[in-house]
């Protein structure tokens, strides 16, 4: 599986501007709310927040991957987001965060959400490309990084 398969271009914001957690799941929603596979925003966030309320999402080392299972969504999509300042988001090691990726699957696709969830944080376990996301200037420069971790990936 691909991060750039369910992760456009058009998804990527290294600026949030968001300053709690609700605020940067929405951020990241408004993102997404143009696309066709989005069916119902307010239904997305209820999800994400109910989810949250299970343990947050925040697995520590800067990172958090908001996900959801929703009727809110068509398809597997991706948003990724960078907070240059950081974000309280309750992380499993009560550190702010500052790498976003926010993912959302259809009701009944538990098995495509687990792959995606595994890719991600696969990918953002890599200290180097944490690093790199965190200087990059461009989404260009976050395409790339990505780019390049898949050719690593082969």
């Amino acid at each position: 599986m691909r991060i750039l398969d369910f992760l456009a271009k058009d998804s990527i914001n290294i600026d949030l501007k968001s300053k709690s957690k609700k605020e940067v799941i929405e951020e990241l929603v408004d993102i997404l709310s143009g696309k066709e596979v989005i069916l119902d925003k307010k239904v997305i966030i209820e999800s994400l927040m109910e989810r949250e309320e299970l343990g947050s999402t925040g697995v520590g080392q800067g990172i958090a991957i908001p996900h959801s299972k929703t009727k809110g969504a068509k398809e597997l999509i991706g948003a990724f987001g960078v907070s240059k300042s950081g974000i309280e988001f309750d992380a499993l090691d009560g550190e702010p965060v500052h790498i976003f990726f926010l993912l959302l699957a259809p009701e009944g696709a538990a098995g495509l959400m687990l792959k995606a969830l595994a890719r991600v944080s696969n990918f953002l376990k890599n200290k180097y490309y944490r690093k790199k996301i965190l200087e990059a200037k461009t989404k260009e420069d976050i395409i790339a990084i990505l780019e390049e971790e898949e050719k690593m990936k082969q």
